[in-house]
């Protein structure tokens, strides 16, 4: 059995998020179906974030086993050729045995997306979220600062009623501001379901002046979803990289780490 990984894009605009449902089309459904047309077998694919419904990717990662002898660099052409053209294999490689494409993965960066003016986009309203009046990004920056360290996230997260650990190292939270364009981007070893989404839905609320910086720390130190701000759209919201110890290879047993379970 040979490992492969692959790294994948996919514009998550009419698709059910990454994980196999019921019904409806899925980013690993796709894919996996995709490799049984290439190779006959149904093999069992992991992916490294469960993006949610309407979330795009540019850097997922991906790792299944095969008895395919395909080599690594005909991967990608194999499997887009019975791909839809929202989803493509940009590239693969063969890895160690004990590569696990959730588990090994070091942390992940996501970038989200607001288009601040009054009026949409004709062109971007499915990569970018429409907030129509003007935001102060300095205060935003400053309450970012209250949300980024290692905190228990479970103010911001959803469907967590059941889950252990809510406790989440978020390294880095830059804000760049390009008029028309704000830019979020987050750095962590792991987020909670919908997390992001509500973190920038909290620092909208303090942009758009509806509140002081420090209320987002509250907020956090309270542990409870009901007091920050709204999810904001899916749409807004892009995987840009999945990040892993040498070069990707490095296999679970070999780490003592604790990795958190990735955003769906």
């Amino acid at each position: 059995m040979r490992n492969i990984r692959l790294t994948i894009e996919y514009d998550g605009t009419r698709l059910l998020g990454w994980q196999v449902q019921k019904e409806g089309r899925t980013v690993q459904g796709e894919l996996m179906r995709a490799i049984r047309e290439v190779t006959g077998e149904s093999v069992s694919l992991i992916g490294a974030s469960r993006t949610d419904a309407g979330v795009h990717a540019e850097g997922q990662v991906a790792s299944f086993l095969t008895k395919s002898r395909l080599a690594p660099e005909r991967w990608p052409h194999a499997l887009n050729a019975h791909l839809p053209e929202d989803i493509s294999v940009v590239e693969a490689a063969r890895v160690s045995p004990a590569f696990h494409a959730q588990k090994d993965a070091a942390g992940k960066i996501y970038r989200y997306v607001i288009l601040n003016r009054p009026v949409r986009s004709a062109l971007q309203r499915e990569r970018a979220t429409l907030v129509r009046q003007p935001l102060a990004v300095e205060p935003m920056r400053k309450a970012a600062e209250e949300l980024a360290g290692r905190h228990d996230f479970r103010s911001f997260g959803t469907d967590i009623a059941k889950k252990k650990n809510t406790v989440r190292n978020v390294r880095s939270i830059r804000i760049e501001e390009d008029p028309p364009w704000i830019r979020f981007w987050f750095e962590g070893d792991g987020f909670l379901y919908n997390m992001i989404r509500a973190m920038v839905g909290t620092l909208l609320e303090v942009g758009l002046g509806n509140r002081p910086p420090e209320w987002a720390g509250e907020v956090l130190r309270l542990r409870d979803r009901t007091k920050a701000g709204q999810n904001v759209p899916g749409c807004g919201l892009t995987l840009m990289r999945v990040l892993y110890d040498e070069a990707g290879e490095k296999p679970r047993r070999e780490s003592n780490r604790t990795i958190p379970s990735a955003e769906r």
